[in-house]
């Protein structure tokens, strides 16, 4: 039986029927706060946005949602230097009723270390589970304002927005003879760890309190605390809203100045790329004007990694390759990320000498699958053959191996199968390997930049959008974004 709404606000009894909460009615609150939100931006009516957001802030409904989003992402069992996890029903609930607190103080973040494709580490500060339920809380209600404010070519941490929209502005932007032919790849350094904290607390418009605590919050590292003057912790599920918003304004600024020059800005999160129609405009104009947007909060450019390229001669951004061939723009997947899918792929077979060939299927198949998926929509056919072959060598190799005494037919035997027109299919029978050869090129459906999900306006175009599309949603996969 689910909960009534005029009951959800019910004494802590009623923490162990947490499982039995009406969820979508909870979602549909929370949701038509955030459209009046928007509604009162479209109208240029700050006082009542800003008086909906602490409306927003107050309401048991959102809390819940933040307790449930927290609880239930894939970083729910990883506690912070509290040591504390919400698993049972009633510590969500007795959270859920915490939130919003007066005397509210967030504790320091854990410091954390994930390998970069570089060799380096990158630094995570991973928040108290309580700590990221209170940043939920506040995003339910900043997260509407951030899309109205957005650059409309910002597509990283954003609903509905994926890399694919972004490679798809980049063709747009591309494609054609008379469009720009240099690019700017920009790169930030440490954008995470350098962003100004009075720029933020000053801009944002969020709980001003909260949000300058959460950036002074300091990091615990081997029992050590260390303060924190600059930067938004990598790890805060308000961190990325919070850089996204700290970096729009580029756009409008290149439009401002460079409008019907061919200067167009696409951008993911802190990667982005700028077209112009000559080398000496972007090194001279453009990016001493990018350099002054990025002083302003803090930031600056690293020059070792920030480039202006020809198209012929083509450029990486987002996993993906883009270059003119003879006048014509292909995107591909990158060969560092090519190189990234059957490295892993190896990995596994290494480390599944032992393994019986049906676990070993179902450990490559995601991993496939997921990058198959991923580059399905461009220039993918003739990289997909080749990467299959190459995975079909480790495959053999790995047969070969165990058993080194077998001459070669018996092994062809014993693990691949004709089907369906295909030889060499890697199969026990049950399940068999996936061929990314056998995946169709499907185009992606564009995002339009002006595209607001939580504006009722758009609810209809979004519904379309995601019939045409499907229902499968990829992301970077690890294979392209470590």
């Amino acid at each position: 039986m689910s909960v009534a709404i005029d009951a959800i606000e019910g004494p802590s009894d009623m923490a162990a029927r947490w499982s039995d909460i009406d969820w979508p009615a909870v979602r549909r609150h929370v949701s038509r706060l955030q459209t009046r939100i928007v509604k009162a931006i479209k109208a240029d009516e700050w006082h009542r946005a800003r008086s909906l957001q602490r409306l927003l802030a107050k309401s048991f409904y959102a809390k819940l949602l933040a307790v449930e989003r927290i609880s239930s992402n894939r970083g729910k069992h990883t506690p912070g230097v509290d040591g504390v996890v919400l698993k049972t029903p009633q510590s969500k609930w007795q959270q859920a009723q915490k939130l919003g607190a007066k005397d509210y103080k967030p504790q320091p973040l854990r410091r954390s270390y994930i390998p970069k494709k570089n060799g380096k580490r990158r630094p995570l500060g991973i928040p108290t589970q309580a700590d990221r339920a209170e940043q939920a809380l506040e995003l339910l209600a900043l997260d509407p304002v951030a899309e109205c404010l957005a650059d409309t070519c910002s597509y990283g941490f954003r609903k509905e927005r994926s890399v694919h929209d972004a490679i798809a502005r980049c063709f747009l932007s591309l494609s054609s003879q008379c469009k720009a032919q240099w690019i700017l790849e920009g790169d930030i350094r440490g954008c995470f760890d350098h962003l100004s904290h009075d720029w933020m607390v000053e801009h944002i418009p969020t709980h001003k309190g909260k949000l300058r605590a959460w950036l002074n919050a300091g990091f615990m590292e081997r029992g050590v605390f260390h303060p924190t003057e600059a930067g938004t912790p990598q790890g805060g599920i308000i961190s990325p809203a919070a850089a996204n918003m700290a970096l729009d304004g580029l756009q409008s600024r290149l439009l401002g100045r460079f409008k019907g020059r061919h200067v167009h800005l696409v951008r993911y999160a802190d990667d982005f790329i700028i077209t112009g129609a000559t080398r000496a405009l972007l090194a001279d104009e453009v990016k001493p004007l990018v350099t002054q947007f990025l002083k302003e909060r803090g930031l600056e450019l690293s020059e070792e990694k920030t480039h202006i390229v020809h198209i012929d001669n083509g450029f990486d951004f987002l996993g993906f390759n883009l270059r003119k061939y003879h006048g014509k723009l292909l995107i591909k997947p990158a060969k560092t990320s090519i190189a990234a899918v059957k490295e892993k792929v190896q990995v596994i077979l290494n480390d599944g000498v032992s393994l019986p060939q049906g676990i070993l299927i179902h450990r490559l198949n995601p991993i496939i699958r997921g990058w198959a998926h991923f580059y399905r929509h461009v220039v993918s056919k003739q990289i997909f053959c080749s990467t299959d072959h190459a995975i079909w060598r480790m495959t053999w190799n790995w047969a070969t191996r165990r058993h080194p005494t077998k001459h070669s037919q018996w092994i062809k035997d014993r693990y691949y199968v004709r089907k369906e027109g295909r030889d060499w299919v890697f199969t026990d029978g049950k399940a068999e390997l996936f061929a990314m050869s056998s995946l169709p090129i499907r185009r992606h459906f564009p995002l339009r930049g002006e595209a607001n999900p939580y504006d009722p306006d758009w609810a209809a175009y979004f519904q379309r959008r995601s019939c045409r599309q499907g229902p499968l949603r990829l992301d970077l996969p690890e294979c392209v974004s470590a």
